[in-house]
């Protein structure tokens, strides 16, 4: 049987922030409103981000940098990846 304090010891862990980068490929350009309304409802968890459109391919590239719980980043990646014509992936700090 786990403890009370075991049970808190694992929720503080899986709760603890790490810094990630979101790298995000947008290839249907009528999808950037529902990435910046998903941006936006995370931007508690935003250090800072970057967009550049890439006018010659007709797509947008934006990375993203996250202070974050683990759940958190994989939650916008993959509502991201849901987004038609929208690719998302996460690389995630060693701590």
């Amino acid at each position: 049987m786990v403890s009370l304090l075991q049970e808190m010891k694992g929720e503080k862990r899986s709760m603890e922030k790490r810094i990630a980068i979101l790298g995000i490929i947008i290839e249907d350009l009528e999808s950037a409103m529902p990435v910046n309304d998903l941006l936006h409802e995370y931007r508690e968890y935003i250090i800072g981000r970057m967009g550049m459109p890439y006018k010659e391919k007709n797509l947008s590239v934006i990375s993203v940098v996250l202070d974050a719980p683990n759940e958190v980043i994989s939650a916008l990646s993959g509502k991201l990846g849901m987004v038609t014509g929208v690719s998302s992936k996460a690389v995630y700090s060693k701590r």
